[in-house]
């Protein structure tokens, strides 16, 4: 049974990551900070697909939370899903400096060392995977947060060069707006955005996999968003940067 390492796993993508490779015969590792949300999540899957579901609690913001979900992978996984994440509600110099570098530890640094203890193992091994989820907001200048995921774009676009021709594939997944609990959470109004841009976890998953089958560097989910990022590669980085703040006041 090849086994799955999802972190951020008890909510949004990282929760239907988890129902949709235990539905596919992955063992399971679920990384969350909530234990009790954690220990309930991975007995409902144990229960409804029939897969091992292991619970690893764990603060990927803090040293010991990085160093212990180091611990698991280097036992070995086929398939790690770097999920977790969160958003700042306010602009860069409205937000604390601390939370500033707390998103850089939990989006960068954990990104970078999980991939690292899980990658070697792949490679001897010949096989495995890495989806290191960013955003499209990697592709728009817009504060913190999308020069975080930009860095996630470019460290899975140069892993992924370095291990061609290896059997082990990393890959970028850079959705649009989800319905998950990711923006409540961050205090933002997300009333502004029309209908038609939002994504369900699920689908976004699904094309994911869809693309990591296909052997993409870079998985960017629905036509639409695809579009809208074609666009933006278009259009002069200084108007990007414009519309984007503009935007961005709107919260």
């Amino acid at each position: 049974m090849p086994t799955a390492l999802i972190t951020g796993a008890t909510a949004g993508i990282g929760a239907a990551f988890a129902r949709r490779l235990a539905a596919d015969g992955f063992g399971l590792v679920l990384v969350a900070r909530d234990e009790p949300r954690l220990t309930a999540y991975a007995e409902e899957l144990r229960t409804r697909y029939g897969v091992r579901a292991d619970p690893l609690v764990a603060d990927l913001a803090s040293e010991a939370g990085v160093k212990a979900v180091e611990a698991r992978l280097g036992d070995g996984v086929d398939l790690l899903v770097n999920n977790a994440g969160f958003a700042l509600p306010g602009d860069f110099l409205q937000v604390p400096v601390s939370d500033e570098v707390t998103m850089l530890r939990l989006h960068c640094e954990a990104v970078l060392r999980l991939s690292y203890a899980a990658l070697p193992g792949m490679r001897e091994r010949g096989r495995g995977a890495v989806i290191n989820v960013a955003s499209v907001a990697a592709f728009f200048s817009r504060g913190t947060y999308s020069a975080t995921k930009a860095w996630v774009v470019n460290f899975s676009g140069s892993a992924a060069t370095e291990l061609a021709g290896t059997g082990v594939r990393v890959m970028a997944l850079c959705p649009g707006f989800v319905h998950t609990e990711f923006h409540q959470r961050a205090g933002l109004d997300m009333s502004p955005v029309p209908r038609f841009l939002w994504l369900s976890a699920d689908r976004v998953v699904k094309e994911a996999m869809r693309d990591l089958a296909l052997g993409k560097v870079i998985s960017v989910p629905s036509l639409r968003y695809k579009a809208i990022v074609a666009a933006g590669r278009l259009v002069p980085q200084n108007l990007v940067t414009t519309i984007s703040r503009k935007i961005g006041k709107r919260r």
